[in-house]
């Protein structure tokens, strides 16, 4: 059901698990941290027998054939360059985006930049980035969620600590809220020589350069009650930031692992806004 596949790029080769015919209708899905693209595999397998062609890529730094040792080569430009370039690559003019977390995050960004490519967006537990950044500043609540930022940023000292005691720290993060094989393999990969640095590149890459825009293409945003890293304020407020077609659903007694806590909620769902775009 579901192949493995290797996508060459001028930035190094992606590699990427996918699913259905190689003429259907196209789906990109980006992953978090410190997760990969096999956060997917329920959702990919599942658009696959529909009939989509799901893909969905190891992104910068969780690939080993891209994996730059340099914070700046993360930047939020260079995270969406590499959705076009991936996009590209496959030979698809427009497709359809889904994004969770960080992958939520370079979604929104896509959306804004390039909206003629997307056929529509959906994202799990990312609020708008527009919404999140006044959130952070005029909520007591969200400030105090994001706090954890500041520490990631902090190398090597991070790395250490959650690779400390077999990656306990590491592990911790996920709460228990995903299957135990899933954490031993995004563990595993992030032990890689080099990977965890890799993947914190992404917190430290530094604030994107401009402003993040309203979203016009046609919108999905999931956000679960139990989500540590995101409160109701800038879930509620996204949709102030999205003028196209927009649908916000809240998944109850769910925590920010969603995609993979509770996936057929989130694949229904999924499909159901596909379905409708």
């Amino acid at each position: 059901m579901i192949e493995q596949l290797s996508i060459p790029t001028e930035a190094g080769s992606f590699d990427a698990i996918a699913a259905g015919p190689a003429d259907g209708r196209p789906v990109l899905l980006l992953h978090g941290f410190p997760e990969a693209s096999v956060e997917w595999e329920h959702q990919v397998a599942t658009l696959g027998v529909l009939g989509y062609r799901a893909v969905a890529p190891d992104q910068r730094g969780y690939s080993p054939g891209v994996r730059p040792q340099q914070p700046a080569e993360y930047g939020i430009a260079t995270l969406v360059s590499d959705v076009v370039t991936i996009a590209d690559a496959l030979g698809w003019p427009r497709f359809d985006l889904i994004g969770h977390d960080w992958g939520g995050t370079v979604a929104w960004w896509t959306a804004d930049e390039h909206p003629h490519r997307l056929r529509s967006l959906a994202v799990v537990s990312t609020p708008h980035p527009g919404a999140l950044a006044e959130a952070m500043r005029t909520d007591e609540d969200q400030h105090l969620r994001s706090g954890y930022l500041t520490e990631w940023r902090q190398t090597p000292a991070t790395e250490r600590r959650m690779l400390a005691g077999n990656a306990k720290a590491l592990r911790e993060i996920f709460d228990r809220r995903i299957p135990p094989s899933k954490v031993e393999e995004y563990v595993g990969r992030l032990t890689e020589p080099g990977a965890l640095t890799a993947a914190l590149n992404w917190y430290r890459a530094g604030r994107p350069g401009g402003k993040i825009g309203r979203i016009t293409v046609p919108t999905l945003y999931l956000w679960s009650t139990e989500d540590v890293a995101f409160g109701s304020t800038a879930a509620l407020a996204t949709e102030q930031w999205c003028t196209g077609p927009y649908r916000f659903e809240m998944l109850e007694d769910v925590s920010h692992w969603a995609v993979e806590e509770a996936p057929e909620a989130v694949t229904s769902l999924l499909v159901e806004h596909l379905g409708g775009h």
